[in-house]
Formats: structure tokens, C-alpha cells, sequence
């Protein structure tokens, strides 16, 4: 019905960069937001950045002044650019949405499959 895939997590150094990629597909009829989440060993998932529109982002404060969420709503993809990373950045990934589907028209929240971001000291 619908689908989110993730790509462009990896290994990097502390310092580096990366950016993640998420597109949704599927029966779409339109997107109310969408998200970037991450999970780190033992630890809860928790959120890094959302947006809705254009311009409307919100960050934790962890990531505030690093990363940048950003949207591109033709291709229905949702980018996260992660700048100066930190071995405490390494974490799974996980794209999130908030997707009216057109088989449906109610609103629900969708997930990737999520990504591996290993970051070294």
C-alpha cells in the first residue's frame, strides 16, 4: 500500500558528514509530515528532526546546528543532512510519515525499514 526506503547510512569518522534519503511510495493521496527517528543500542527511539510543509522543522536538541531536515514533496522524499557527527550519533535510523493513503483517506503513520549510521572516534 504504501512503502518508505531509506538509503545513505554507513560508517563515517567523527566530524564527517552523511546524508539519508527516504521516498515513500505507494497509494499516496498526500503526506502531513515526515520525520527522521533514531535508536541506539539499549536505549528508546527517539525523535531527531520532523517538518511539515516547507518550512516547518522541528530538531532535538542534540542534533540543533548539525543536522538539517528537508523535504522534497514532488518525490514525496524527506532528506536528513547530518553534518559534524559524533560517535553518540551512531544509532539505527528510521524514516517516519504521517501518509493520507488514496485506498483509504485516513491518516496513519508509516515506517522505513531503518539504517545503520556508525559513526568512529
Amino acid at each position: 500500500q504504501v512503502q518508505l526506503v531509506e538509503t545513505g547510512g554507513g560508517l563515517v569518522q567523527a566530524g564527517g558528514s552523511l546524508m539519508l534519503s527516504c521516498a515513500a511510495s505507494g497509494s499516496i493521496f498526500s503526506i502531513n509530515s515526515m520525520a527522521w527517528y533514531r535508536q541506539a543500542p539499549g536505549k528508546l527511539r527517539e525523535l531527531v528532526a520532523n517538518i511539515r510543509g516547507v518550512g516547518d522543522t522541528n530538531y532535538a536538541d542534540s542534533v540543533k546546528g548539525r543536522f538539517t531536515i528537508s523535504r522534497d514533496r514532488a518525490k514525496n522524499t524527506v532528506y536528513l543532512q547530518m553534518n559534524s557527527l559524533s560517535p553518540e550519533d551512531t544509532a539505527v535510523y528510521y524514516c517516519n510519515a504521517n501518509i493520507i493513503p488514496s485506498t483509504t483517506y485516513r491518516s496513519s503513520d508509516w515506517w522505513g525499514q531503518g539504517t545503520q549510521v556508525t559513526v568512529s572516534s
